[in-house]
């Protein structure tokens, strides 16, 4: 069973149905004890990274994701929910989870860029990653994006992929059992089936 986490932050719906067409068998939930014996983790989220720490902590969920990850369960961020596992933000001084190490960035660019950062972009896979989520995708295929914020590693051997938009940002990462994506999978077609497909896969 695959937890998706709800904290109040998600676009669960498009998640969960994206997960149940290949294959997963998902709970939407905030229940600790569901997230506890669950066999992996999703969480989703858009929206302000401080309201998504207080919501999590108001949640007494904070601890919990950090112990089930520790434990090896296998885990997968999407968009803030990739943000939420940094040591911190620029998105009002906060601090993360800080389960990878690293900070959450915002773009400032001049035009013709824009903030948000959205639409399709081309995600490349940094070669020196093993990891079996990006098994099958073409490197250089699209995914859907839509953030303002980037995340920036301080360890370059937990980046998996990388995705240019005024500088090359890291647009996923994997290290040890935990995946994150900045891009949305449920909303990136073919593609972004196959890497959920790959997470419940190789989970």
């Amino acid at each position: 069973m695959i937890a998706v986490i709800d904290y109040g932050m998600g676009n669960l719906r498009s998640v969960s149905r994206a997960l149940e067409r290949v294959g997963g068998k998902i709970k939407v939930t905030s229940d600790r004890e569901i997230i506890e014996n669950a066999d992996s983790l999703v969480l989703p989220g858009v929206g302000a990274f401080s309201q998504a720490m207080e919501n999590l902590d108001s949640l007494d969920l904070c601890s919990l994701i950090r112990q089930k990850i520790e434990e090896g369960i296998a885990f997968l961020g999407i968009c803030l929910g990739l943000q939420l596992l940094f040591t911190e933000s620029e998105e009002g001084k906060c601090a993360g989870l800080d389960i990878i190490p690293g900070k959450v960035k915002k773009f400032s660019f001049k035009e013709p860029l824009k903030v948000p950062h959205m639409g399709w972009n081309a995600v490349k896979k940094v070669m020196s990653s093993k990891c079996k989520v990006m098994e099958g995708i073409p490197d250089g295929s699209y995914f859907y994006f839509a953030h303002s914020y980037y995340v920036e590693p301080q360890d370059e051997i937990a980046v998996l992929t990388r995705t240019e938009y005024g500088l090359k940002f890291t647009s996923a990462i994997c290290q040890g059992n935990i995946v994150g994506v900045q891009f949305h999978p449920e909303k990136s077609a073919d593609m972004g089936l196959k890497l959920l497909r790959n997470f419940i896969e190789h989970r």
